[in-house]
Parts: C-alpha cells; sequence; structure tokens
C-alpha cells in the first residue's frame, strides 16, 4: 500500500461535549431502484410500482438510516403461499434479479432493523410485463333443419395471447382489416366470461372470399417496448380437424428388457397435425425416444408399464387423442400361511383334522397367473383329501390353496407351490412349506435381562424377541406406547430373526416397543406378542452453552449454568474450573443451577471457565469466556456530506463511529486505524441468481496508526477522523480496533468509496444523473411529490405522447435525466423540489467573506407539452428556509421538443444549496426534465436572458472547493 496515502493524521484531540446519546436512531428505509425498469410510479396508499419487460435485470436498493447500522432483509410475497422466493430471503442491501421472469413479480419488502424501536419496513410491487406469441384455434358448427331445407355452416376462429399488461387484438383478411359491421358475413367480439382473454372471429354461412389467409395480431400498445406479436392461419374448403390411428394392440403385454415401439399415424387433418405422446406417470420415461409419431421405449421395465396416449393437435377443432396400455409381465412377493382346522378352537395341526396351506404372489398380468402344487417334489393333483383351489381374484387375488381332508401322517412331507406366467419367459417362484408333527404355531417370549434395556444415547441398542414354532413367521415391531413412526420413519419395520436394531438411538427413542407374529410365511392364527421398554440415558442438557462475559480488572464477575433436562436426573453433580484448574464442586440439591462468582477481576483471571454438570451417562458443559476485550466500535453511515475534494486527484472522507457499549471493559485509551486499497471490485457469484456482494480484497498490505484517545467515551459519543489524500476514484477498506488496557478489542470494517460528482477533466462541479446516487442530489420531503430519474430506453408504461423528452440533453436513449412525471396522480400547482448536495465557500482570511465570489450555475431543460407549468431554480444558503429563497432563474410554459441551456451567475456568502423546482401546469402533457448540472468558478460569460439577476456585486474569480473541511483532526462530542 505504499504510496497510495501519504498523508493520514492526527492533528488535536478535541472535547466539545459531553456524550451524543441522540446519534443512536431507529432505523428509516427507503427503496431506490436501477436495472431496466419501465416505469416506476405512486400508487394510492403510497404504494410504489416497478414495471419491467420480463427477461431484463431487476435491481433495487434499499437505502438505509439509523444507527447502529440497521440489518437489512429482502422477503417477497406473491399470489401464492408456495411462492418462496428462491425458498430464502436476502441480507443485502440490493436485490438483483437477472433476466427476470413472469412468475417473479409480487411484492417485495426491505426490512431494516438496529434493535431500536420498531423494524422499518417498505416495499414495492414489481409487475412484470410479457407478451407470448398468439394462439389461433378454428371451430365449425354445422346445422341443419330439414322442413325449411336449410343449410348452415359457421367457422369461428378464437386468438388467445398470454400476456401482462391485458392484451388488444385485431383481425386481417389478407391485408384487409376486419371490424365489427365493416363485413356482414363477420361478426368479432369477445365472450363475456373470458373477461378480455381472447377475440373471437365468426365466419357465418361460409362464402368462397372467406377462404383465405387470417391474420390475428396482439398488442399490448408497444408498453416497455413489447412488440406486437401476429399469427396467421389459412383457411380453405379442406380445413378439418385431426384424426389419428394407432398401428397396436390394446392392451400390449411384454416381458422386461424387450424393446416396445408404438406406431400412431395422422389419418386426416388440415393443416397436417403435430403429434405427441404422453404418458399416464404425468412424462415419458427419460430413455424413450419419439420420432415422426412413433414412441419407442428400450428395455422396458416394470416401472414403465402405464397408459400411453397419441394425441394430434392442428389447432383445428378438438385434439384427437387415441391410447393404449403396456403391461410389462412380472411375478414378485411371494408367501405363504398355514391355517388349522378352523371348526375346533385349537391352534395345533392334529392328524384326523383339516389344515389348509395358503400360497399368495403378485403377478402381472393376474390373469396369466398359473398355479401348481407338489409333495416332496412330485406333482400333487386336486383330489378329494387334497383339495386345490384357487381364491376369488377379487378377494384375495394371486392366491392358491391346498386343503388336507382328515390329516394322516403320511400327509407329513415338504409341500411347493409353484407360480408361473402362461406363456413363459419370467422366472417361476417357489415356496416351500413343511408339514410335520413339529409344525407348531409360534410363540414370542422376551429374553431375560432384555427388558428394560438401559442405553445411553448415540449407542446402538438391539431390540429381542425370541420366536419359536416352525415354521418362524416374520416378526413385526412397532410402537406400543405412543403412534409414532419407527427409527426407519415407517410405521411397522419387518424381522425375520425377531432383533430390532436401532443404531445412534436418540432420547426420543425411550418408550415400548412390541413385538409381533405376522400371518406370512408362519400360522394364520391370532399374533402373538410381547413388549420391551427401552430407556435412553443422556447427558445433562445446560444453559448457556457458550457465553461471552467482558469485564474491566477490578470488577466482579458472576457466571451461572442451570440444568434443563437430563436422565437420569438424579445424583448430578457439578465442577466449576479455569482452564484444567479446578475451582469448585459439589452436588445438587433441590435446586437446577450452580454459580460462580469472582469478587475482583484480575488479569490472571481472565480466560475459559466451564461447569461440568455430569450424571451417570456423561457430562453437560457451560462455558464462560471472560475477556476485558472491548466491544467493536459501530461506524456512522448517516454522515451528512462526508466526502470532499481539495484537489483534482484525491479526496477526503469524514470516519464517524461511536463504542460499542464503552463502560463495560476498561477505559479505551486509542484506537488502532488500518486502511488499505480495495484492488478488486465488488463481484457477482455465477452461481446465485439473486446475487450477494462478495468482496475480494487483493494483497495489498494494511496501513495503520494509532489515534490516542485522552478521556472516558461516553456511550452514544459520536467520534470524528479525517482520512485525507485517498486517490479518486479508488476505494478504501477501513478497519477499527479499540485499544485497553488488556488489548486489542473487536475490530469493525467497512469499505470507503469515491462518489463525487465531479468531473476529473475540469474544475467544477458536474452532474449528468447517469449513476444512481444522483450526485448527492436528494428529493425535498416538505413537496407534493418527487423528480424521477428516467431514460428514454426504459419509456414509460404509461407513456404520454406529446410531452418531455426523446432521450437525453446529448440525444442518447440510453442516457439519464431528471424529470417530473405530471400524470395521474398529480393536480395542477402540485410541486417537486430536488436539492443538490450543500456546498462550501472558503474565506481567504480567517474572518469571513468580504468579496464573495462568483460561480456559474448552469443546466439543460426540456420544457415540451401544451400544458407545461413552471421550472424555478433557487440558491438556498445556510441559515435559509427554503421558502425565503427567491429564484435566480425561472420558465414558464411550452419551449418546444428540444433541450436548451440556461446559465446563472451567483454570489453565495455562506454554505449553499441549488434548488429545481417543478411545477405541474393545467394537463398530463406537462413534463419537466432537467440534465448535466454545473457549477464553474467565475462569472457566466453570457446568461441568457430568462435568468432572476443575483443582486450581489461580481468579483473576482478563484478555485471553488467542493468542501473545506481539510483539518485532519479527532474530533468527539459532535455529529
Amino acid at each position: 500500500m505504499d504510496g497510495i496515502i501519504s498523508v493520514l493524521g492526527l492533528v488535536a484531540l478535541m472535547l466539545e461535549g459531553a456524550c451524543c446519546q441522540g446519534v443512536y436512531a431507529p432505523p428509516t428505509v427507503r427503496i431506490v431502484h436501477s436495472g431496466h425498469a419501465c416505469n416506476v410510479e405512486e400508487e394510492r396508499y403510497t404504494e410504489r410500482v416497478y414495471t419491467i419487460r420480463e427477461g431484463e435485470t431487476l435491481e433495487l436498493t434499499c437505502l438505509v438510516t439509523g444507527h447502529p447500522r440497521p440489518q437489512i432483509r429482502w422477503t417477497k410475497t406473491a399470489g401464492s403461499v408456495s411462492d418462496r422466493f428462491q425458498d430464502s430471503s436476502v441480507f443485502n442491501e440490493t436485490l438483483h434479479i437477472a433476466k427476470i421472469q413472469r412468475h417473479q413479480g409480487g411484492r417485495y419488502y426491505c426490512k431494516a432493523e438496529n434493535g431500536l424501536g420498531s423494524p422499518a419496513i417498505k416495499s414495492i410491487r414489481v409487475d412484470v410485463y410479457y407478451l407470448d406469441d398468439p394462439v389461433v384455434t378454428v371451430h365449425q358448427s354445422i346445422g341443419e333443419a330439414k322442413e325449411q331445407f336449410y343449410y348452415e355452416r359457421t367457422v369461428f376462429l378464437r386468438c388467445v395471447a398470454n400476456s401482462n399488461p391485458p392484451v388488444r387484438y385485431s383481425w386481417h383478411r389478407g391485408r384487409d382489416v376486419l371490424s365489427q359491421g365493416s363485413d356482414k358475413g363477420v361478426e368479432i367480439y369477445e365472450p363475456f366470461f373470458t373477461q378480455g382473454e381472447t377475440k373471437i372471429l365468426k365466419l357465418k354461412n361460409l362464402r368462397p372470399k372467406d377462404y383465405a389467409n387470417y391474420s390475428c395480431i396482439a398488442s399490448v400498445r408497444n408498453v416497455c417496448g413489447i412488440p406486437d406479436r401476429r399469427v396467421i392461419f389459412r383457411l380453405t374448403n379442406k380445413t378439418a380437424s385431426p384424426s389419428i390411428k394407432l398401428l397396436v394392440e390394446d392392451p400390449i403385454v411384454v416381458n422386461p428388457g424387450q424393446t416396445v415401439s408404438l406406431v400412431c399415424i395422422a389419418t386426416g387433418g388440415e393443416p397436417p397435425p403435430t403429434l405427441t405422446w404422453s404418458s399416464s406417470s404425468e412424462k415419458l420415461p427419460e430413455k424413450s425416444v419419439v420420432k415422426d409419431g412413433t414412441l419407442t421405449l428400450p428395455a422396458i421395465s416394470s416401472e414403465d408399464a402405464g397408459v400411453y396416449s397419441c394425441i394430434a393437435s392442428n389447432n383445428v377443432g378438438n385434439p384427437a387423442k387415441k391410447s393404449t396400455t403396456i403391461i410389462v409381465r412380472a411375478l414378485k412377493k411371494g408367501r405363504f400361511w398355514i391355517t388349522p382346522d378352523p371348526y375346533h378352537n385349537d391352534d395345533n395341526i392334529q392328524i384326523g383334522r383339516e389344515v389348509k396351506i395358503s400360497c399368495q404372489v403378485e403377478a402381472t398380468p393376474p390373469e396369466e397367473l398359473l398355479f401348481s402344487w407338489l409333495k416332496n417334489g412330485r406333482a400333487l393333483r386336486s383330489s378329494e383329501r387334497m383339495v386345490i383351489t384357487q381364491t376369488d381374484p377379487d378377494i384375495s387375488p394371486g392366491t392358491t390353496n391346498l386343503d388336507i381332508i382328515d390329516l394322516k401322517f403320511t400327509d407329513f412331507g415338504t409341500y411347493t407351490c409353484v407360480a408361473s406366467l402362461r406363456g413363459g419367459g419370467i422366472p417361476e417362484i417357489s415356496i416351500d412349506v413343511n408339514i410335520s408333527s413339529t409344525t407348531v404355531p409360534p410363540n414370542l417370549t422376551v429374553p431375560r435381562g432384555k427388558s428394560p434395556l438401559v442405553v445411553r444415547e448415540g449407542e446402538t441398542v438391539e431390540l429381542e424377541c425370541l420366536v419359536s414354532g416352525k415354521p418362524k413367521p416374520i416378526i413385526l415391531w412397532s410402537r406400543a406406547d405412543k403412534e409414532v413412526p419407527m427409527p426407519d420413519g415407517s410405521m411397522q419395520m419387518e424381522s425375520y430373526d425377531g432383533v430390532l436394531r436401532i443404531v445412534n438411538v436418540s432420547r426420543e427413542m425411550t418408550g415400548s416397543y412390541r413385538c409381533q407374529t405376522s400371518q406370512y410365511n408362519g400360522f394364520n392364527v391370532k399374533p402373538r406378542e410381547a413388549v420391551v421398554e427401552l430407556i435412553v440415558q443422556y447427558p445433562p442438557a445446560v444453559e448457556p452453552g457458550w457465553s461471552e462475559v467482558r469485564q474491566g480488572l477490578n470488577r466482579p464477575v458472576a457466571m451461572s449454568c442451570r440444568v434443563l433436562r437430563a436422565h437420569p436426573s438424579r445424583v448430578l453433580r457439578y465442577e466449576w474450573r479455569l482452564g484444567s484448574r479446578l475451582l469448585h464442586a459439589g452436588h445438587f440439591d433441590t435446586r437446577d443451577e450452580t454459580e460462580y462468582t469472582v469478587r475482583s477481576l484480575t488479569r490472571e483471571g481472565y480466560g475459559e471457565y466451564t461447569c461440568d454438570i455430569i450424571n451417570e451417562a456423561g457430562a453437560g458443559r457451560c462455558t464462560f469466556l471472560v475477556t476485558g476485550k472491548a466491544y467493536p466500535p459501530e461506524f456512522y453511515y448517516d454522515t451528512y456530506s462526508p466526502l470532499w475534494q481539495n484537489r483534482p486527484r484525491v479526496y477526503g472522507f469524514k470516519l464517524q463511529w461511536t463504542q460499542m457499549n464503552p463502560d463495560t471493559v476498561d477505559r479505551i485509551m486509542a484506537y488502532r486505524l488500518g486502511i488499505r486499497q480495495n484492488t478488486v471490485p465488488w463481484r457477482t457469484p455465477n452461481s446465485s441468481i439473486i446475487p450477494v456482494p462478495v468482496m475480494m480484497t487483493g494483497q495489498q498490505r494494511w496501513w495503520e496508526q494509532e489515534i490516542t484517545v485522552e478521556g472516558p467515551i461516553q456511550k452514544g459519543e459520536l467520534i470524528t477522523y479525517n482520512l485525507t489524500e485517498l486517490i479518486r476514484p479508488e476505494a478504501y477498506e477501513v478497519r477499527l480496533t479499540p485499544i485497553t488496557r488488556f488489548g486489542e478489542g473487536d475490530s469493525t470494517i467497512r469499505m470507503v468509496t469515491y462518489s463525487a460528482p465531479i468531473n476529473p477533466h475540469l474544475r467544477e462541479f458536474h452532474c449528468s444523473f447517469e449513476e444512481e446516487p444522483i450526485c448527492m442530489f436528494t428529493q425535498d420531503k416538505n413537496d407534493n411529490f418527487d423528480w424521477t430519474r428516467h431514460s428514454a430506453a426504459t419509456r414509460d408504461t404509461k407513456y404520454t405522447p406529446n410531452t418531455g423528452p426523446s432521450g437525453d440533453r446529448t440525444g442518447s436513449k440510453q442516457g439519464f435525466y431528471m424529470y417530473i412525471e405530471t400524470s395521474r396522480p398529480r393536480k395542477e400547482e402540485d410541486k417537486a423540489r430536488l436539492l443538490s448536495p450543500t456546498f462550501n465557500v472558503a474565506p481567504k482570511n480567517p474572518y469571513g467573506i468580504t468579496n464573495p465570489p462568483a460561480y456559474c450555475f448552469g443546466f439543460y431543460y426540456h420544457m415540451y407539452g401544451k400544458h407545461i407549468g413552471t421550472l424555478n431554480a433557487f440558491m438556498k444558503q445556510k441559515g435559509q428556509a427554503t421558502s425565503d429563497a427567491g429564484p435566480v432563474w425561472s420558465l414558464s410554459g411550452n419551449q418546444g421538443d428540444r433541450w436548451r441551456q440556461a446559465k446563472i451567475s451567483i454570489h453565495p456568502t455562506s454554505s449553499f444549496q441549488v434548488i429545481f423546482e417543478g411545477i405541474r401546469g393545467p394537463g398530463i402533457e406537462g413534463d419537466i426534465a432537467i440534465d448535466d448540472v454545473t457549477l464553474e468558478e467565475g462569472e457566466c460569460p453570457d446568461p441568457p436572458s430568462n435568468h432572476i439577476r443575483s443582486r450581489a456585486p461580481s468579483r473576482a474569480s478563484h478555485i471553488w472547493p467542493l468542501c473545506t473541511v481539510l483539518a485532519l483532526t479527532l474530533f468527539r462530542g459532535q455529529r
């Protein structure tokens, strides 16, 4: 950073008054705009409406005041609750949306809060304008009345376009404009229920001349520069709605892995229809290929099964649609269950009684499902004692039963149920069921010592139910104490071995768990069940988890650690430590908190204090960082005219701040000021739709200086330090760090950017309004309405013809200027005032100005329109009310559609502002504009004739500094 700053000094320390508590202020906020707005207008109830064309860049900036510096948050509401503004808020002054889309319109809120008073909130409604290509659809009605031998054929052409604002339609036949009443065979109307969304052209009793090219033109009247859009439809005697044919069977049954082609052809329609495909699952499979009406599904799977539809459309009549169903053959989920004799109250299998074996699979298509039974590997046929049946598919689809009547010892063995699909190609499913003297119904028990289970949070636990019986059924686990999901999120979990394993168990999992037999792969009897109790122990939860305590030397410090919850909650003990040194220990009685106090803090007493509260499961810890670090200073961002320039290539900046909580720690003895040039500009991350500024600092080193502070700083006291010799137009990063006996405190960093409205090639003030800060001009708060920054490239959506400029004063459509908008809701004699920054007059002797210097005040004005009111220019000096300042220039009435220049010599004797006042005339064609405002040293060479001459005599000219704050001084106690 060597050579960047040649002077950054401290000459003296001044204390002017005690503290300035008034410097703290709740936030205020206003929204300014840049980007590509078509128009920004004030509506009733002060809601601002920002109009922008779809695809352009939206940029809104939230300008705030208030101290401490308010935090800013952008949010949005729209017509839908689901519109969540990219699922986030933007915590940044500038809201930037590139290529804005219609769904991003809505009301945007800027909220600023700094902990003082209520948050400040302003909103602006963003209206996105767009116009889609229109679409023409054609319908015809054919009516016949036999008794009157009357035949009618009427055609309706309907034109529809999506737009904002509402669209206007016009119809042409060939080159001729069609309008209501221009042709008896033509009727043009808007259906009442569509609310202007469409325009219908009705051709009654078609005539030969009605066969022609029809054009529908959709227009939004060039708002936001949106051009008209046109669609052409050719109506002939062959115009017809589409018809199609599917060259496939319905349904189509295929095996997995096959390639399926669905062929759709158009058999009619003029113009030739367009063919598209859709599926019952909303979108086609990713691997599908559509070409010339043929849909190909390679390597088809069960997930691809469903209804596929071919749709033909040519905007004539209704679209044609034909569908077919694809069925992918499959077998899955084989299960069985054993049902003992239902006529006896006994769950066991016994000789001489009936037993039924049921087998179930899921088959696609179900009508192809075939079952066969084997006993000990040999085919089994249905007989009087071995009855094989297939259950009604509507009651229990895919199920077969084997009823063994009068069970004999010779019937013991292995029975196999084999499921297959007719035609093969799909692997069979075989299910083995063993019937023997050892086949018994299940029983469930909890092993000894396995309930209740006591574990610590974070461990892995296995809940176990022993299942006996043959065959062993699937075990179902669920919560027995409340209707809540199991650890995997389901209401029920399956286990084949009776064990439920839970990894990383949490305190919420404490409770009762039920294990229960399933009828599948076991006996179809009343479920057996048991309950396991789970107790999860966890260390104490305490508050505060971490806290910072700032305190000065020789002062007391009290710390408290409180138990919120713990299990087990008994036998709690605590240990206070400083670092690793034990300070105090004990047990809780009936209280739920423990305290530790340092009576007088020494330098050795600074550090990290911990309080561990301990139970069987572990410890919860409160941590207190006791430090003597000072709180960070709070930069004051509302300094009036903080930037000045006294030489062409350098500028100065008035840096102001207050100290946060100055009495909390030892007295602040000094500040360390660091400054370095910000070599890399703010940039926008490519990945963000709504960018957040990311400040990249180059490798410039910090230039540092220590600023000594005499005496204690009061809360709210405003401290000033002037930075000088800053190189134009560079930006700087400024860091401020308080210093106490303890050492360095917390730092604060801010950016200082150059924004002075000075032309670097001339010794003059020059403002062309090209940048949003508008050269520090401000709007008068006591007038009726505001001046508006504008360019012809973003033409007003409610553009009033025959008034206002078509470009800036150079003729550029992209250049900006300031103007007053005299359309609704403005009234005659309404005033808008624009105030310049305050300019200081530098006296050459310490006793004041005896010979006032002369300056040439110039600007360009545009006053075109039959309702032009008045444009006044004032010079308001320090201590003078706006109403007391007489105009130095005034002009009224229509001056023609061109820019003119005004120059006036002024002779201020103290700090002053120039003020532009626009007064609305009798009508809306009264827009007044200004551009290129200048202040130059010396008398004007040839002032225009319509100026009001200043009374002060002309004096010799000298170089006019914009600001005379040149002392490198630290000021305290003044704003």
